[in-house]
């Protein structure tokens, strides 16, 4: 009986282990896009982190847990970024990490799409955000692609600016399996 038991436990682990992937930055891209003034105002993020476990046939088993590294905000501006990075807005030096922790994951009538339930961490505020998201087998791995947009107040960043209150996040991330 004992042998059943631990022989169950390793086949359980293995079935596990093999829908278990890490998000790489290599391959992966984590954007956004602002208007500043009226103009545009694109960024980036890196230093991806986190569990992602996916199995398209058994979504009620897959769980997304990722973050970026706040400190790596991107503009091609110095200046811009620093700024950014300040307690007004990232605040880098409290909240070093952007984070996103999946409730639940739903299919589509597109194979290969499905739609991400989840929490967003920006600043030690949490909210509740949904979008669709494509998955595709990629490099011994899955290329997890997707767009949202989230209002910048809702987690306290910046003040009264220039800039919009709208952004749009756009995610291409490459998973390898762990």
């Amino acid at each position: 009986m004992k042998f059943f038991l631990i022989l169950s436990l390793v086949i359980v682990s293995g079935i596990l282990a093999s829908n278990q992937y890490k998000p790489e930055d290599q391959g992966s891209a984590v954007q956004f896009r602002i208007k500043n003034l009226g103009f545009n105002v694109d960024g980036t993020f890196n230093g991806l982190d986190g569990n992602i476990q996916f199995d398209p046939n058994n979504l009620t088993a897959s769980q997304f847990e990722v973050s970026v590294d706040a400190n790596t905000v991107n503009t091609d501006n110095n200046m811009r970024d620093n700024h950014l990075r300040n307690e007004t807005y990232l605040d880098v030096k409290n909240y070093p990490r952007i984070r996103f922790v999946s409730t639940k994951i739903t299919p589509s009538n597109k194979t290969g799409t499905f739609t991400i339930f989840g929490k967003l961490t920006i600043k030690n505020q949490t909210k509740d955000i949904s979008f669709p998201f494509t998955a595709s087998m990629s490099n011994e791995g899955y290329l997890f692609s997707g767009t949202f947009r989230i209002n910048r107040r809702d987690f306290n960043v910046g003040g009264a600016s220039t800039i919009s209150d709208d952004l749009d996040v756009t995610l291409k991330i490459f998973s390898k399996k762990s």
